[in-house]
């Protein structure tokens, strides 16, 4: 029997019906048929208000603890990510640290990717430990067994990236999801490289996923916001300690600007993922350019890990490489380029570019190539990918002469 599609009931929908639909409702104050931006910080209260539950969030009152706008937000986002819940906070790192905050005690032990977000390795090499006491452990988490090596008894957490920021490391979901299980652990991700329709971990066993809606999913580089999606038990524990009495609460404008976003991000990402793996290869097969790391080549260590896991959508809008030469020589191909921005950030409409050099105390866990080189994290936008083909070799032919 073939069900009936209802736009009010998104599991009826297809994805792009469901970035269309979801969350979104007619105002019954004006007739508008989109869900108009409500700027208020606080809404009306019943006849007799004694009873309210003044940190409630299901039923707006005041905006730290739930808007209009944030509402929904969290619909359209649960239903793309196929979770529970969702809950939109002010940027990616406050969805991050509201996870970490809410689950983890003075005492716990987590599991960390090795390559991870900048914010992540320094929430868990200095401030959660110093502050909270927590234990963190920094694994390749593309090595189930080192992830399995690394667990102990007061484990209550692991947390991995689909495709770490910015080596571009691929980690099998669904066999770290079991190995955190089978400890008692809950398993968070940071999907921002991978959002839908390419991937969802909560269908290969993730509990938590966590978005900079900074990024793809609104995808015009106007608006802030950060999301965790999972199961609801979850979620209301997150918005309970997190968001209510942290006050990370997501502003009502970009929760309207980042929902409008969302609409396109199906048609938004297929043409990140085209254009992605045209230039990745581009790149690859010219000899000015020292290396190349993006999941799609072949040449790349995690290749099959992720052609299995994203199910053969893409490989994700970001490549991270290197020209042949100094960290002058990087700085220079970027200077050359007339289409890509050199700016920092991923997802957005416009092609972005960032030279990222050999220091840090990151830089040990990355391959021998990014030590060496330094690396340029390349986010491939939405122009035409003639346009971009021909910027990048026209920068290498000016930096280096022609081929």
């Amino acid at each position: 029997m073939t069900v009936r599609p209802d736009k009010h009931d998104p599991a009826t929908l297809a994805f792009a019906s469901q970035a269309v639909h979801a969350g979104n409702r007619i105002d019954e104050g004006t007739g508008a048929i989109r869900t108009p931006l409500v700027l208020a910080n606080s809404y009306a209260l019943p006849d007799d208000p004694s009873r309210i539950d003044w940190s409630g969030t299901e039923v707006p009152l005041y905006t730290r603890n739930s808007g209009a706008n944030q509402i929904a937000l969290q619909e359209k986002l649960a239903a793309l990510e196929g979770g529970e819940d969702a809950v939109a906070l002010a940027t990616g790192v406050a969805a991050l640290h509201a996870v970490f905050f809410t689950f983890l005690d003075s005492g716990d032990h987590i599991v960390v990717a090795d390559v991870t977000y900048e914010a992540t390795w320094r929430l868990f090499t200095e401030l959660l430990p110093r502050k909270y006491g927590v234990e963190a452990t920094f694994v390749d988490a593309s090595d189930p067994a080192a992830v399995r090596a690394a667990l102990r008894d007061n484990t209550r957490l692991v947390h991995v990236e689909t495709i770490g920021n910015p080596t571009t490391k691929v980690t099998d979901i669904a066999a770290v999801a079991e190995i955190a299980h089978e400890a008692g652990a809950l398993l968070s991700v940071d999907s921002t490289f991978t959002p839908p329709p390419l991937y969802r971990p909560l269908a290969d066993g993730a509990d938590l996923v966590v978005h900079s809606l900074t990024k793809y999913v609104n995808g015009h580089g106007d608006a802030m916001g950060g999301a965790v999606i999972g199961r609801r038990e979850h979620i209301q524990r997150i918005r309970a300690d997190a968001m209510v009495d942290v006050g990370g609460v997501i502003s009502p404008f970009n929760a309207w600007l980042i929902g409008r976003g969302a609409i396109t991000l199906p048609l938004r990402l297929r043409q990140h993922l085209d254009t992605a793996r045209r230039l990745a290869e581009l790149l690859d097969s010219d000899p000015r350019v020292a290396y190349v790391a993006y999941p799609g080549l072949a040449s790349h260590p995690q290749h099959e890990v992720a052609a299995r896991q994203f199910g053969g959508r893409g490989y994700g809008g970001v490549i991270a490489f290197a020209v042949d030469g100094d960290p002058e020589a990087q700085n220079r191909f970027v200077a050359n380029l007339r289409v890509v921005t050199s700016a920092v950030s991923l997802g957005h409409d416009e092609s972005l570019i960032v030279h990222v050099g050999t220091d840090g105390p990151r830089v040990a866990a990355y391959p021998e190539a990014f030590r060496r080189y330094g690396h340029l994290r390349f986010s491939v936008g939405l122009e035409d990918p003639d346009d971009l083909a021909a910027d990048l070799s026209t920068a290498l032919d000016a930096t280096f002469g022609a081929a």
